[in-house]
């Protein structure tokens, strides 16, 4: 039989080692956002089951792994759009959405309008800010907390 603290000692480090690919995980997903990266690929590249990484990866940062592989997407599209040259469609195959619909109803939930009013918008708004400043301030809201944009009547 092994001594309680072994058992201890075994849990903490199989928990630093889970936080450790996790944080893998992560940083994958900061720096392959525009590649076809799928929750089964991502589990692959760390050696753990699908279903383990999306627990323990919501555990540790309070959403799924794919959430995040969007909300890392949606903050790019954010920038391309300020940019002005790029169309919608260009944008959302530019930062790896495959599906126009699924990338504008996603958009749409983080920053509270679609990515055409937003390039529209964004078109003033940014001008002579400072592209790091304009990241920060129109950084989009996770888990579906964009306040709701009442339209404009001109």
């Amino acid at each position: 039989m092994c001594h309680p603290a072994w058992g201890r000692a075994l849990t903490a480090a199989q928990r630093l080692n889970d936080l450790a690919r996790l944080r893998r995980v992560r940083d994958r997903i900061d720096r392959e956002y525009a590649q076809p990266l799928d929750v089964e690929a991502l589990a692959r590249g760390v050696h753990i089951s699908a279903g383990h990484l999306s627990r323990q990866f919501r555990l540790a940062y309070g959403e799924s792994p794919y959430s995040y592989l969007m909300t890392r997407r949606i903050e790019r599209a954010m920038a391309l759009l300020r940019r002005g040259d790029l169309s919608v469609t260009e944008v959302c195959f530019a930062v790896g959405c495959s599906s126009l619909g699924t990338f504008s109803t996603r958009f749409t939930e983080l920053v509270g309008m679609p990515p055409s009013a937003y390039q529209r918008q964004a078109a003033g708004a940014a001008a002579g800010m400072p592209s790091c400043v304009a990241k920060q301030v129109t950084r989009p809201v996770r888990n579906r907390e964009a306040p709701v944009i009442e339209p404009q009547l001109a």
